[in-house]
């Protein structure tokens, strides 16, 4: 008899583990490994994939038959299935959930078309565009032969990044392996996807995108299943891509939040990446204009070695950073600290539109005022409905009036009072791309102003030409010639947060606003409204991503913050909590920290709190292990109170 272990789709810690059932006779040439199938469970019909095919099974009795067979098509390969696992086991979840994650819904159409052959491999690529890196032409010869080379790439200035990226694709390929490349979103994948179809042999790559038609991405994913595509481009789902051979992952910008998947087991994309290249024994590059404390840690432990340009490259591709504080502009402008943009920033974007250049303003915030508090105290204003942040709607409402509304329910405040001073009016507490635009043209008229954010709509390209270019970070778009300035406002409000992750989110933000502007050489200059003093602005003055990532490491590390540690949050009714913890084996050494009360997401009734687990990362398994046991007790018994388990969190307060 054919026994098939099967993974049902049920989202349940106690079940999470392959069932043995029958093949029936009339299903046994059909079903194979990794093919879709229903079965009967708890007397219901649901999903699953077949793990594995036996002759034998430890199931004392009488096995229930597969009820179906979906599809013959093997979508989940031993490769993928082994990643999910670990995935699963790393941060706490259930198989079920991170396959759901890593496979698309079926298509059948899809699933006729016979498949493509894949092209020949390519010849190795020019190594030119590396060369302004010393150890460039070792990673291609490293990718070319097969090797599992680990990179920390940290970008200079300007360059051409995805084209970098699809070199290294083509290295891989040029070898007989695949390639897998994750970017943070869809403008990064446009890009990358125009320097593959530039550079790649026609047919060997495909784009797997959130925002694809779902049959156009089942057909992409089929055409990386059957082996016909051997390079994958894509955004955070893409990491389980089932790639043949793999030889290459990458990941672009892993400080992006955007890399952060938000549904369980609620693991990070470069976390993902590096365990599957350690699990295949592939290459990993790890590339990004900034640095982020989690690849400075890869550095330290000798897993990746850095690709970096020298000082020389550095200096000749880099604009001229200015930083408030310096004596001498101090002394021509005696409120450069407080002023939003002083006059060193009026002169520098005067220079740049007088040359024909594009002037490049990066602000934190959306909006026209996206954050209003008390004008007598200064208290954050809320919403007297559902407490939720009241703001300014970059478009003005009927009749052209700006009416400060709730930006969870949407519900107008024509009046305020404020419960802690009594106080009635409001004032601007954070200042929006739209209205900056506003400013910026009375400031320099004549200018044509443009913005690019969420609210406004992100744009891809400016042309070359004087304009005034406003946009939030992360939808600066790309300027034809690069940018002659860039001027970054509001640094109070990305230095200023409480986050952990504030110094080296904000330096990563500015660094890819500046890498947009010409070098110094062709007059490129970038002004940052913020004291000279601070680490983050002297890491951005010096161009120097690697040494703050070192400094923050070391810093949490003295501290016992991730990833020096392994954390977890645990979010949830007290009562909830309180019945989690007292059923948790914690490792030895293990910290509990809290509770503190956490802010209720819209929809949410009740009071809420968090505790953090700390431990070492020798005991992150452990860790781990613990809390997905707790997880099946609780599910076992049919608690109905849910607590929120997130391993490695990207925001810890």
């Amino acid at each position: 008899m054919l026994i098939a272990r099967v993974v049902v789709d049920v989202p349940l810690a106690h079940l999470d583990r392959p069932f043995d059932y029958a093949v029936p006779p009339e299903l046994v040439d059909g079903v194979r490994a990794g093919c879709r199938v229903r079965v009967r469970f708890a007397g219901q019909l649901v999903d699953g994939f077949v793990v594995e095919l036996a002759a034998h099974t430890d199931h004392q009795g009488r096995l229930a038959p597969l009820a179906k067979l979906v599809s013959s098509e093997p979508v989940l390969t031993p490769q993928v299935a082994a990643l999910a696992r670990a995935v699963a086991d790393r941060w706490g979840g259930t198989l079920s959930d991170v396959l759901r994650l890593a496979i698309p819904p079926r298509r059948a159409s899809a699933e006729k078309r016979p498949p493509a052959e894949p092209p020949p491999p390519p010849e190795p690529p020019d190594p030119a565009g590396f060369a302004r890196y010393p150890a460039g032409a070792a990673l291609l010869g490293a990718l070319a032969e097969g090797r599992p080379a680990r990179a920390v790439w940290t970008a200079l200035p300007g360059e051409d990044w995805p084209a970098r990226l699809v070199e290294l694709c083509r290295a891989t390929l040029s070898g007989g392996r695949g390639a897998l490349v994750v970017v943070p979103d869809g403008r990064d994948l446009d890009r990358l996807e125009a320097a593959a179809d530039a550079l790649l042999p026609k047919g060997s790559a495909v784009v797997l995108r959130a925002d694809a038609a779902p049959d156009a991405r089942y057909r992409r994913f089929l055409d990386v299943a059957r082996g016909s595509a051997k390079v994958v481009l894509g955004t955070r789902a893409a990491v389980y891509a089932p790639v043949a051979d793999l030889g290459l992952v990458a990941i672009w910008d892993d400080g992006d939040d955007l890399h952060a998947e938000p549904r369980g087991p609620y693991a990070h994309a470069r976390d993902v990446l590096v365990h599957r290249a350690h699990l295949t024994g592939c290459a990993a590059v790890v590339a990004a204009t900034a640095r982020t404390a989690e690849a400075a840690l890869l550095l330290e432990s000798g897993w990746a070695q850095e690709l970096a340009g020298d000082r020389a490259a550095l200096r000749a591709a880099s604009p001229r950073v200015h930083a408030l504080g310096a004596d001498s502009e101090l002394a021509r402008d005696p409120a450069a600290r407080t002023a939003r943009l002083p006059s060193l920033g009026h002169r520098v974007a005067r220079e740049a539109l007088a040359a024909g250049a594009p002037v490049l303003v990066q602000v934190p915030r959306s909006g026209y005022t996206p954050g209003l508090s008390c004008d007598r105290c200064r208290a954050p204003a809320r919403c007297s409905a559902c407490a939720g942040p009241l703001g300014i709607a970059a478009t003005p409402g009927p009749g052209g009036s700006r009416v400060p509304a709730c930006r969870w329910c949407a519900r107008p405040a024509a009046t305020f009072d404020c419960p802690h001073c009594s106080g009635t009016k409001l004032r601007a507490s954070v200042v929006g791309a739209s209205r900056t635009a506003e400013e910026l043209g009375r400031a320099f008229p004549g200018a044509a102003v443009r913005v690019s954010g969420r609210s406004s709509g992100v744009l891809a390209t400016v042309p070359a030409g004087p304009a005034l270019v406003v946009a939030t970070p992360g939808a600066e778009p790309v300027a034809e010639g690069g940018y002659g300035a860039a001027l970054l406002l509001d640094s109070w409000a990305l230095l200023g947060r409480a986050d952990l992750r504030a110094g080296e989110e904000t330096l990563r933000r500015w660094m890819n606003a500046a890498s947009l502007v010409r070098p110094a050489s062709a007059g490129g200059q970038v002004v940052v409204a913020a004291d000279a003093a601070h680490p983050v602005v002297q890491a951005l003055v010096r161009w120097d991503p690697g040494w703050l990532a070192e400094r923050e490491l070391a810093d949490r590390r003295e501290l016992g913050f991730p990833p020096a540690t392994r954390m977890a949050s645990l979010s949830g009714s007290p009562e909830a909590l309180a019945d989690f913890l007292a059923a948790l084996r914690l490792p030895d050494g293990a910290d509990v920290l809290g509770p503190v009360p956490e802010q209720p997401r819209p929809g949410q009734d009740g009071v809420r709190e968090r505790y953090l687990v700390r431990t070492a990362r020798t005991e992150g398994a452990a860790l781990a292990h613990a809390l997905a046991a707790v997880q099946g007790v609780r599910s076992a018994r049919k608690v109905a109170e849910h607590v929120r388990v997130q391993l490695d969190p990207t925001e810890l307060v």
